[in-house]
């Protein structure tokens, strides 16, 4: 039988498993494909695009560090970051595990076209918020929440928007489509010790 590979936009407040011993949301619930599995994870408060499929040897390769697949983020952030925050991310910021590599940071102008979260943000009042379209190509624990909080713009919300050439598109929250034929040849075409160029 042929492989299955999947993109799902993982909803907020959704454990990236299939089971929960605490009756948690899992993604059981949105996808009724047997013996797919997630490539990485998403965090719980985090949503967005995740891969899922069956196909060990693209799985392997789509969390070798050594492929460095860059992963972007729409990321909503107290207060209006400076350029000076900007460049720190631009540069690497360093963490408790060591100093990040360099990533993409662009500050939008309009709030990006998203669902609503099921759960609203926490807001602070008289606080202002921005939204950052961010991209790494690492896999660390919490990172792009920890980077920003190292320049002193918490995370309220982080919605995943593309893995490589896969991108969300207008999939809606909760739903999932396969992995076009050139998609996948293109997350198999990217080449292991790539590097990314910080962007101004």
């Amino acid at each position: 039988m042929p492989f299955r590979t999947i993109v799902l936009f993982k909803p907020y407040d959704v454990l990236c498993q299939f089971s929960d011993v605490e009756g948690r949301d899992t993604l059981k619930a949105f996808v009724p494909i047997p013996g797919v599995y997630p490539v990485g994870r998403l965090d719980r408060d985090s949503e967005g695009l995740l891969i899922l499929t069956d196909d060990g040897r693209l799985s392997h390769r789509l969390t070798d560090p050594r492929f460095a697949h860059p992963k972007t983020y729409l990321v909503q952030v107290e207060r209006i970051p400076s350029p000076r925050a900007l460049a720190a991310l631009r540069r690497g910021v360093d963490l408790n595990d060591g100093r990040t590599r360099p990533a993409r940071v662009e500050l939008l102008v309009e709030p990006p076209a998203l669902p609503d979260r099921s759960a609203p943000i926490r807001f602070r009042k008289n606080v202002p918020t921005a939204w950052l379209r961010l991209t790494i190509r690492e896999g660390r624990n919490r990172q792009v929440r920890r980077m920003t909080a190292a320049v002193e713009h918490p995370t309220l919300r982080l919605v995943r928007v593309a893995i490589g050439p896969v991108s969300l598109g207008d999939l809606a929250a909760g739903h999932w489509r396969e992995l076009t034929a050139e998609e996948l040849a293109a997350l198999r075409a990217i080449r292991a010790g790539e590097r990314m160029k910080a962007e101004g």
